[in-house]
């Protein structure tokens, strides 16, 4: 993914922009598109900000956030279920998730699905 353009070229396109001269032209001018060059404008316009917005990072854990009181309260009363059983407890209640995003939830949240304790001891001994 390529990166952002410099803070100081941007600030030279909108400085032109604001002195008059056309998108086409200042896009030209400093060599970069005419569509970058009006949505810095816009951009400056709208929020008051030349800097590049924030890019990556995760997009999708707000949404399973938002049900962190229902996963929990299952969780809660049947902490034995596998993440596919919870999966489809949550799909009943209208939450699409998936394992691996539950999987990543329960980690933030510092909750270990080990099932190691709650199991069925071997008669023979250790193994």
């Amino acid at each position: 993914m390529p990166s952002a353009l410099s803070i100081d070229l941007r600030e030279r396109v909108v400085a032109a922009l604001a002195d008059g001269a056309s998108c086409h032209g200042a896009a030209a001018r400093f060599g970069v598109s005419v569509s970058s060059a009006s949505r810095w404008a816009a951009r400056v316009r709208q929020e008051g900000q030349i800097a590049p917005r924030a890019r990556g990072g995760d997009q999708r854990s707000q949404a399973i956030e938002a049900q962190a009181d229902l996963i929990l309260s299952i969780y809660e009363e049947g902490p034995q279920l596998f993440l596919h059983e919870l999966r489809d407890v949550l799909a009943a209640w209208g939450v699409t998730t998936s394992t691996s995003g539950l999987s990543r939830f329960f980690a933030r949240h510092g909750i270990t699905r080990k099932k190691g304790l709650s199991t069925r001891l071997s008669r023979s001994g250790r193994t």
